[in-house]
């Protein structure tokens, strides 16, 4: 996937998902407390570094919140560093990983792939928080917002992301992995 894409395509398909970024999260927000639970940001960020590599994966995970706070306020300020850290993460990881798992099956690839990723990211938020952005965030504190809150959104990037990737290669808009 990664690396059969043209940088032309990279281009495109990471800005659709930067304004993906945007919208996404806006349909989640007229619900209270549903972007901390359902995580609809972390779709198009961690769906570009799958798709078009880690550079792009990683601006978009920069570029989106910063594009969605500055046109909806959300992620509100006070979220942003931390949340465009976790994002650039998700995306970067997601990327590298992807380019360089290869167990000769599509979806062991992108579990793989797919779950470090989300980790990684997770873990990056949880130490900016607490040594920059939000001094006194315990570790019990981080853990619940990070998988407890979140374990929707974490369940529906599982089952959603593989099920977009296969879509979008049966569909032939991307070229198929092996």
């Amino acid at each position: 996937m990664v690396a059969t894409l043209s940088p032309a395509k990279k281009l495109v398909l990471t800005a659709a998902c930067i304004a993906l970024c945007v919208v996404v999260p806006m349909a989640f927000h007229a619900i209270p407390n549903a972007g901390t639970v359902f995580l609809p940001m972390h779709l198009p960020v961690l769906l570009c570094g799958m798709l078009c590599g880690w550079p792009f994966g990683g601006m978009c995970g920069l570029l989106g919140p910063l594009l969605s706070s500055l046109t909806t306020g959300m992620p509100p300020a006070a979220m942003l560093p931390a949340m465009m850290l976790e994002c650039a993460v998700y995306g970067a990881a997601a990327g590298f990983l992807m380019k360089r798992v290869r167990t000769g099956r599509l979806y062991p690839d992108l579990y793989i792939s797919l779950i470090p990723a989300m980790l990684l990211g997770r873990i990056v938020s949880g130490i900016a928080k607490a040594l920059i952005f939000a001094p006194g965030t315990t570790l019990v504190g981080w853990a619940t917002v990070s998988f407890v809150t979140g374990l929707p959104g974490i369940v529906i990037q599982l089952i959603l992301i593989p099920a977009i990737l296969f879509a979008l290669t049966k569909a032939k808009l991307i070229p198929a992995r092996y």
